[in-house]
C-alpha cells in the first residue's frame, strides 16, 4: 500500500496473508486507529493515517476509530523528549467531538466503529492496573527511544508516562484489532499491543506504520507546536495558499501522503518533476487535490484561479512605463506603439501563444480594441509591461 513505511512483523507478505485469510473467512478486518483529542483542530499530518483507514473502509473492512478519552488525560510521550501535559476530562470531551466532526469530511462515520477508551479504563481498579503492568517489564519500557534519550540526558521520566504504551496496547486487546495504524513514532506502542494480545490469547495485530508528514517549514514534522501545519478547519483560501507554500522537494511526499491519488498517478507526478516541469504548476494541482478533499472541486478551482491572479499581480514590477491610450485602439497597434513587440507579426505570435495579458487575463484576439482601461497593466511575454493611462 502506498505511503506505508513498515509493516511489522512480516512485511507486505503478512498483510497479503491477512487479507486472503479474511476473504476466505468472509469477515471484515478490524483496522484500529487511535486518536487522542488534545486540541480543537486536526491537520494534514493527522490525516495520513485517516486516509489509510479510508482505503481499508473502501476495500470493505471495518475501521475502528478509537478516541483516547482516557489516554489523552495521561499524555502520549511518543517521539517526545519532554513530558506532555495531561488534559482535563472536560477538555478531552470537547475536543473529541470536534475531531469527529472533522474526520467525517473524509470517513463515512456510519460505516466506522467509534469507541472511547474511557469506557473501559474509567472502570479500572488499582488491581486491574497492577495486573496490566505485570505483563511487561521495566526493561521493555526503558527501551523506548524517547525514554532512553531523556534518561541519558538526565531529564525526568515520570511513572505515568511509562503506563501510556500499556494503555494503548490494552486498547488493541479490548477491541480485538487485526491491524493497527500509526505514525513511525508510534511503533513501540503498536508492538506493545501485540504483546498484550498474546498475553490475552488473542491473535496478534499487524502493525502498519505511516510516514510523518513534514510541515510547511520543510524540516520538522507537521504540528501546531511548530506552527507549520495546514488545518482541516482552514478556509479553502488558506488551505490552498499554504499548500502552495510547501518546499518543492516535498511535493511528491504530499501527493503520496495527503491526497487520494493512486500509485500510478503519483508515479506520473514523479516523472514530470524529474523531467524539469515547473514545480509551481504541479504544486497548483496538489493544492487543488487537497482543497477538493476537504471542501469541493469547485472551491479548489476557484482558489486556483484567485491564486494565479494574485501571483500574476505580484510578478508585475513596481516601476513600469506608462502608455497613453488615445481612444479605442487595436491591441496589435498598442503593442507595437508601446514597444512590447518588434513587429505586428511578433504581436500576433505572442497573442496566439497566450503570452499577452491585461491585468492577468489572457487576450486572444490581436484585433480586439482596448479602451477605458486606465490603470490596467498590459503584459507581453514574461518581462515586458506597460501601464495604460
Amino acid at each position: 500500500m502506498s505511503g506505508v513505511v513498515e509493516l511489522k512483523p512480516g512485511g507486505a507478505d503478512a498483510l497479503s496473508e491477512l487479507l486472503e485469510s479474511a476473504e476466505k473467512e468472509g469477515r471484515q478486518l478490524r483496522v484500529k486507529l487511535g486518536i487522542d483529542p488534545t486540541s480543537s483542530d486536526l491537520h494534514l499530518g493527522h490525516m495520513v493515517c485517516i486516509q489509510k483507514l479510508k482505503q481499508f473502509q473502501e476495500a470493505g473492512h471495518l475501521p475502528v476509530l478509537l478516541i483516547g478519552g482516557y489516554t489523552a488525560q495521561v499524555g502520549d510521550p511518543s517521539g517526545r523528549n519532554e513530558m506532555r501535559p495531561p488534559l482535563s476530562a472536560d477538555d478531552v470531551q470537547g475536543y473529541a467531538q470536534t475531531y469527529l466532526d472533522q474526520v467525517s469530511r473524509v470517513l463515512d462515520l456510519e460505516q466506522v466503529e467509534v469507541v472511547n477508551n474511557a469506557d473501559w479504563f474509567d472502570k479500572y481498579s488499582m488491581t486491574d492496573l497492577v495486573k496490566l503492568a505485570s505483563k511487561v517489564t521495566v526493561n521493555q519500557m526503558i527501551a523506548k527511544d524517547a525514554f532512553g534519550k531523556r534518561l541519558e540526558a538526565g531529564n525526568p521520566l515520570y511513572a505515568h508516562e511509562i503506563l501510556y504504551p500499556l494503555l494503548q496496547g490494552q486498547d488493541s486487546v479490548e477491541i480485538k484489532a487485526d491491524i493497527e495504524l500509526g505514525g513511525t513514532d508510534q511503533i513501540f506502542n503498536l508492538m506493545v499491543g501485540r504483546d498484550l494480545q498474546k498475553a490475552n490469547s488473542q491473535k496478534q495485530q499487524l502493525c502498519m506504520c505511516m510516514p510523518l508528514l513534514v510541515g510547511l517549514d520543510g524540516t520538522k514534522k507537521m504540528s501546531k507546536t511548530s506552527a507549520n501545519f495546514i488545518a482541516l478547519n482552514d478556509s479553502p483560501k488558506e488551505m490552498f495558499g499554504k499548500s502552495m507554500s510547501i518546499p518543492d522537494e516535498l511535493i511528491l511526499d504530499y501527493f503520496t501522503l495527503a491526497t487520494d491519488l493512486s500509485s500510478e498517478e503519483i508515479g506520473a507526478v514523479k516523472s514530470r518533476l524529474e523531467s524539469g516541469e515547473n514545480p509551481r504548476y504541479i504544486k497548483d494541482e496538489l493544492a487543488q487535490e487537497i482543497v477538493s478533499i476537504y471542501y469541493s472541486a469547485e472551491d479548489a478551482k476557484r482558489e486556483s484561479e484567485n491564486f494565479a491572479s494574485q501571483f500574476a499581480k505580484k510578478e508585475i514590477p513596481d516601476d513600469i512605463p506608462e502608455y497613453k491610450l488615445n481612444g479605442n485602439t487595436k491591441l496589435i497597434d498598442v503593442m507595437l506603439d508601446a514597444g512590447l513587440c518588434a513587429s505586428k507579426g511578433e504581436a500576433k505570435r505572442l497573442v496566439a501563444g497566450g503570452g499577452v495579458k491585461l491585468d492577468g487575463e489572457k487576450l486572444s484576439d490581436p484585433q480586439a480594441e482596448l479602451g477605458a482601461n486606465a490603470g490596467a497593466v498590459l503584459q507581453a511575454g514574461k518581462r515586458k509591461f506597460v501601464r495604460i493611462t
